[in-house]
């Protein structure tokens, strides 16, 4: 698998940012998470005045072979319907990009249907769904690898146009059964625990999803007892998921911020920053949805989300929900005077 080069934000500036954020005219600390937001907007940019310049929102659809076994209430079709939904500008994740200002590009990588006609979508497809993870790996080496440079020739795409802050969402039927399965796996958490309703399963709906996972799960630890991370991402990944582990990569490497989503999303950043670790200062996570085991993820990264909507949509929407919160940080920053050039005193 390829190599990323990411370093940890280089930490020199941070007195200096510290400095500005305590000298505008405020009472020390009183804008709360918008000053660590803040903080880390600089760090990752390595300025004193941050830029959400071009917000891009990836939407990355894809189809998984878990799903013939009944693990999701939804079926496959409504992937490839959803997709050509998005391009007619009907979706949760078009109103959220309108809002606020994000290139939405819309991303075919592995949908079990043929959309290359369809205007709006960008065709990246490596096949159409993954194979049944029950019975075999999801995805080949060379599908794997093929998924990461899709997410790196994306977000590279992104920055030629001056892309600064990079938003992720996925459309893919069954894919919170990869999500749960990594958790569990790279989490150390027991398997029960990772697992929710999706996209609306009633309780035995979730006994059965629970029994087909523990089994597949227990297949693969026979047969790689000592799995590497990526073995573990290319057995149960979904397309659309493993590109975003690419793309969540490379924005690190590039010095993006990365906007972290729900449960899926944050699955692939789980799985990201077992392969690069020093990815997680570029990331904000930004919501914690309803879907069962989402807070346990959230805590195994030690990350304290801005939102709890009771999401559960997936597209990228709790990202996009955030984004106006990362967005005042920034405008905390460039906009607001300080004591000096207010001719107030500062009083602590």
């Amino acid at each position: 698998m390829k190599t990323f080069n990411i370093q940890q934000p280089d930490e020199t500036l941070r007195l200096a940012i510290q400095d500005k954020i305590d000298n505008l005219n405020k009472p020390k600390g009183s804008l709360g998470r918008l000053e660590g937001l803040a903080m880390q907007v600089c760090l990752i940019q390595q300025t004193l005045t941050p830029s959400l310049a071009y917000p891009c929102h990836l939407l990355l659809g894809g189809d998984h072979g878990i799903e013939r076994e009944g693990v999701s209430v939804s079926p496959r079709e409504v992937t490839w319907q959803q997709m050509v939904n998005f391009t007619r500008g009907g979706g949760g994740v078009n109103m959220f990009c309108r809002q606020h200002g994000f290139d939405l590009r819309i991303v075919d990588v592995g949908v079990d249907h043929d959309l290359s006609g369809v205007d709006g979508i960008i065709d990246r497809k490596i096949a159409r769904g993954t194979k049944n993870f029950l019975y075999e790996p999801a995805m080949s080496e060379a599908e794997m690898e093929q998924a990461i440079h899709i997410g790196i020739d994306l977000v590279d795409d992104c920055i030629g146009e001056g892309c600064r802050v990079l938003c992720i969402g996925e459309m893919g039927i069954a894919n919170t059964s990869p999500s749960s399965v990594w958790m569990s796996l790279f989490g150390q958490i027991p398997l029960a625990e990772c697992i929710g309703a999706g996209a609306g399963l009633d309780s035995p709906g979730i006994r059965h999803k629970c029994e087909v996972l523990t089994q597949a799960v227990e297949r693969f630890l026979k047969t790689s007892p000592h799995y590497t991370t990526e073995e573990a991402i290319r057995y149960f990944g979904g397309f659309e998921m493993v590109v975003a582990i690419g793309a969540m990569l490379r924005a690190a490497e590039r010095h993006l911020v990365i906007l972290v989503d729900g449960f899926i999303m944050t699955a692939c950043a789980l799985a990201a920053c077992q392969i690069a670790p020093a990815a997680q200062p570029y990331m904000v996570f930004t919501h914690c949805g309803d879907e069962s085991g989402h807070r346990k993820m959230l805590d195994l990264l030690h990350a304290q989300p801005l939102l709890h909507l009771g999401l559960r949509l997936g597209e990228g929407t709790g990202a996009l929900c955030a984004f106006p919160i990362v967005d005042s940080a920034v405008r905390m920053m460039n906009e607001m005077n300080n004591f000096n050039n207010a001719k107030i005193t500062k009083y602590f």
